[in-house]
């Protein structure tokens, strides 16, 4: 059985042992994925040397269960539905709509909270871009993000995770160019059950983690 992480500092920690080929380059670049993947990101940005940046995902939600992803969106108009789930569910074009709303307005909440004048978005442009986030249950989230970034013009991105089910590298592998992750466990119910410390990360522990790397450079 796989021993849980103690939290996501430690999580990122392993997660750095993993991605040991990314050190010390100059072309890769580490996205966090708010809230929860941008303190693993940190760690894993501090362990290669590389610069940190946030890329902001909202899941979709199914309106009566909302832990349950249906989809989700992420900065610059990407969108991926999971259009299998949403025909299981029975959630309807108006009630997705609704939805697609609320978390538009919420993206560009944190888009602006997250993004100063000081601190522009690090160009990803022909350099390898390592999406990290604390894990996932769908994937809806990963591979909203994988779509985005794809639109910046990326020679490679790396999804990197410090857990996931055990056949999550298929869940995304159109969207991705690898897939590394510290543990896939079968038996997979949340994320939160690989952590024993799995507390929230807040918008204002993402604006610390944020405000520790350099506004010009990301370095952490």
């Amino acid at each position: 059985m796989f021993c849980r992480f103690a939290d996501r500092a430690d999580a990122g920690r392993a997660l750095a042992d993993q991605l040991k080929q990314y050190a010390q380059r100059d072309d890769v670049v580490v996205l966090g994925l708010p809230r929860g993947g941008v303190p693993v990101a940190y760690e894993v940005a501090r362990a290669l040397g590389a610069p940190l940046d946030v890329l902001v995902v909202r899941k979709l939600g199914v309106p009566w269960q909302p832990e349950l992803a249906m989809g989700a969106i992420a900065s610059g108009d990407a969108l991926y539905l999971d259009e299998e789930l949403m025909r299981e569910t029975g959630v309807s074009q108006e009630e997705l709509d609704r939805v697609l709303a609320d978390e538009k307005a919420q993206l560009a909440r944190r888009e602006a909270l997250f993004r100063d004048p000081q601190r522009a978005s690090v160009d990803v442009a022909g350099r390898v871009a390592v999406i990290v986030d604390d894990g996932f249950a769908t994937g809806a989230s990963m591979k909203a993000a994988a779509r985005a970034l794809r639109a910046r013009g990326p020679a490679r991105i790396v999804a990197a995770l410090p857990v996931a089910p055990y056949d999550a590298a298929e869940r995304i592998a159109g969207d991705v160019d690898e897939f590394i992750c510290v543990a896939s466990p079968e038996l997979f119910f949340s994320v939160s059950q690989f952590y024993a410390d799995f507390g929230e990360t807040t918008d204002d522990d993402v604006r610390a983690i944020l405000a520790r790397t350099s506004p010009a450079s990301g370095h952490a």
